[in-house]
């Protein structure tokens, strides 16, 4: 089956599975309050609806507008803009008539499902297919350090020992703790075997990000010549497709970034030390006027990852604190959204869509699923009027000064909240398309 069909399924899956528990976090603790729901939907139903089916007082259906759902609760001034009901004389089993504690616990309720949720799923994963764990001694060779690191104070070969004191216990999670955790120190161990500690930069995450070199330390990458263009240099000097590239101009090739490098496109010629099978050559490639080699690589990373099968309370540990930084990390990386260059790489329903895997994996289903989730529940308590936030937000403001915004204000933030997230959604999926068209 075509990736972008499998990509495409799992994310319907996923987000229906999210919509519809979401929305129960709402519907259940309105029903325990004696709250009217009048609808209760997956997807919107703009107009017409693909099916529907009324059950006592509330009407439950499909929409056919995959943008989210929503529960429709009686007396509050939500997406669906029913002001008529609102002129209304209030109602004992309305919304607008419970106490401001019930109405808080209601608002809150989408946001915590998805928050338990995600770690639920974290810990079932642990539980079911165990973790990869990769500790520094069993990376040989170290990591290499780009440019920026460089710049810190990395050298090519150092074995990551503590961060803040701690041992990593998979290695390469050093670049996600210097992106995101601002770490204040790493130890090392040279090449040499001499230990030294590395005090970091307070902004070596904004540093990373406005480089774009977000991985700064690569564990040692073996480079193959994935394919050859027809007629080019590299085919006419004899390279083949499998050949590994150990290094050229005496320069070891050890990440991909070095075959990028300047210098190695602008050179009358190129000398290649590759092997071949089990044989080491030596290979001249003349480059074209154009500066170009014609051959396309691929990393090969030589990691010896250990296998670690968990008991339930291993997981349940295990997976509250994975849930833990995992939110903690997005929230994190929330700040560069307000960037000129963060902006850009705001994503769509294609961005989401590409989280998953492209052959059907429910390992990768269930991670992704569970990463979402989380994000859902962070993007729904932000303090925006039309997310579960926003009403949060006016809640918390009747709670501590006794007053209730009136209705014509909530009508108006409500609009304006729509429009916002309107133009939001717009704006991440018009990036997708750009993307899609000009990467």
């Amino acid at each position: 089956m075509d990736p972008f069909v499998v990509k495409g399924i799992q994310l319907l899956l996923s987000l229906s599975i999210l919509v519809v528990l979401h929305e129960l976090g709402h519907f259940i603790p309105a029903k325990i309050f004696k709250t009217k729901v009048e609808k209760f939907y997956l997807f919107f139903d703009v107009n017409f609806s693909l099916f529907k089916k009324k059950i006592g007082e509330t009407e439950y259906g499909i929409g056919w507008l995959p943008l989210g759902g929503y529960v429709k609760i009686a007396g509050m001034i939500d997406e669906s803009m029913d002001t008529e009901q609102m002129k209304q004389p209030p109602q004992p089993w309305e919304f607008r008539s419970k106490p401001a504690w019930q109405r808080l616990i209601i608002m809150l309720g989408g946001v915590t499902v998805n928050i338990v949720l995600g770690f639920l799923i974290y810990m079932m994963i642990l539980f079911v297919w165990g973790k990869e764990v990769l500790p520094t001694e069993d990376l040989d060779k170290g990591f290499t350090a780009s440019a920026l690191a460089k710049e810190i104070g990395f050298q090519d070969g150092d074995k990551i020992l503590t961060v803040d004191g701690k041992a990593l216990e998979n290695v390469l999670d050093v670049n996600r703790h210097l992106f995101l955790r601002s770490p204040q120190n790493i130890v090392v161990e040279r090449s040499n075997g001499v230990k030294a500690t590395i005090a970091l930069p307070e902004d070596i995450g904004s540093q990373m990000f406005e480089s774009g070199d977000l991985f700064p330390l690569m564990p040692v990458q073996s480079i193959y010549i994935d394919s050859l263009y027809p007629g080019n240099p590299a085919e006419k000097a004899g390279l083949l497709v499998g050949d590994r590239l150990v290094a050229f101009d005496g320069i070891t090739i050890d990440r991909m970034g070095l075959l990028n490098s300047e210098d190695l496109r602008t050179q009358d010629s190129v000398v290649f030390d590759i092997v071949r099978g089990n044989e080491e050559k030596r290979i001249v490639v003349y480059p074209t006027e154009e500066a170009t080699l014609g051959f396309v690589v691929r990393p090969k990373f030589e990691l010896n990852t250990t296998h670690v099968d968990l008991n339930l309370s291993q997981s349940i540990e295990e997976g509250f604190s994975y849930g833990y930084w995992t939110l903690h990390d997005y929230v994190a990386q929330f700040k560069y959204i307000f960037t000129k260059k963060g902006a850009t790489q705001v994503g769509g329903f294609g961005a989401i869509g590409n989280l998953f895997p492209s052959q059907w994996d429910w390992q990768g289903f269930w991670s992704s699923t569970a990463l979402i989730s989380i994000i859902l529940a962070f993007m729904n308590v932000l303090p925006i009027p039309a997310l579960d936030g926003g009403h949060v937000m006016f809640l918390l403001y009747e709670m501590v000064s006794g007053r209730k915004p009136n209705d014509k204000f909530m009508e108006y933030a409500q609009m304006f909240g729509f429009f916002l997230l309107l133009a939001l959604v717009l704006f991440a999926n018009g990036n997708d398309v750009y993307r899609w068209l000009f990467s």
